[in-house]
């Protein structure tokens, strides 16, 4: 199986953190979020991973050389200027299409700054039961930015801000607001039909095609561990857990 990893964000929410780094290298217990994240997908079957780079990005490229991919197939995608999270996936396309034997397979996107205990393979059983295009890994908590779903777990619109109304792109008589978690389990087939160019939000890209009928579904991950890494004191919180066990 095969996986990218968003890693070319600015990290601005982590400074002082990231003023002489990259936010995937900070560090929990002494190690990066890069390597965190390369070790738990690999504990899923992922071998092959390209990770997207643009701030510090030679700083990236140079650790992975040092530690020697940490036993991977590692391709870096670079951005000249930042692409977000739609368009830094199309630009990866070639790297999920470049086998014609696996153009069934869907492939793992994983945010970096996100850490959890998300179990992918009941989510990638679950994306291939229901033949979904993309599912996304939810939880019921407080955002600012909720997706909505229907009682079949179908993506039918979203609710940003808190008193602002939810917009639905597809019909639903009733709807629940969950919060997205940063992993989606992914079909090839979703890159021809990213049909927006340059930088772009994937969500936006879900939106659209839930409302031409396209099977964005949910997974429900209310039961494991999730925690942003988007502030120092998120990381904090992180470094605590693991020296408390929360998380292993």
């Amino acid at each position: 199986m095969k996986a990218m990893i968003l890693a070319a964000g600015l990290g601005t929410r982590l400074r002082p953190l990231t003023r002489d780094r990259p936010k995937a290298l900070v560090e929990i217990g002494g190690r990066s979020l890069l390597e965190i994240t390369l070790s738990r997908l690999r504990t899923f079957g992922v071998g092959e991973v390209i990770v997207n780079v643009h701030h510090f990005a030679d700083v990236v490229v140079d650790y992975l050389k040092a530690n020697n991919n940490f036993g991977m197939r590692i391709e870096v995608s670079r951005e000249e200027a930042l692409l977000d999270t739609g368009g830094g996936l199309k630009k990866a396309a070639w790297f999920f299409l470049e086998d014609s034997s696996s153009l069934d397979e869907p492939f793992v996107l994983h945010n970096v700054d996100v850490i959890s205990t998300i179990d992918l393979e009941p989510m990638r059983q679950s994306h291939i039961e229901r033949g979904a295009l993309a599912t996304l890994a939810v939880q019921k908590r407080e955002t600012s930015r909720y997706l909505l779903f229907d009682e079949q777990h179908y993506l039918c619109g979203r609710r940003t801000g808190g008193d602002q109304a939810a917009k639905l792109v597809r019909p639903a008589q009733e709807v629940e607001a969950l919060a997205f978690s940063g992993f989606h389990i992914i079909s090839p087939r979703i890159f021809s039909l990213l049909t927006d160019e340059g930088a772009f939000s994937i969500i936006e890209s879900y939106l659209r095609l839930a409302a031409q009928g396209e099977k964005i579904l949910a997974f429900r991950a209310d039961k494991y561990y999730w925690r942003d890494l988007g502030r120092p004191e998120n990381v904090a919180q992180a470094e605590q857990d693991f020296k408390s066990r929360v998380l292993s």
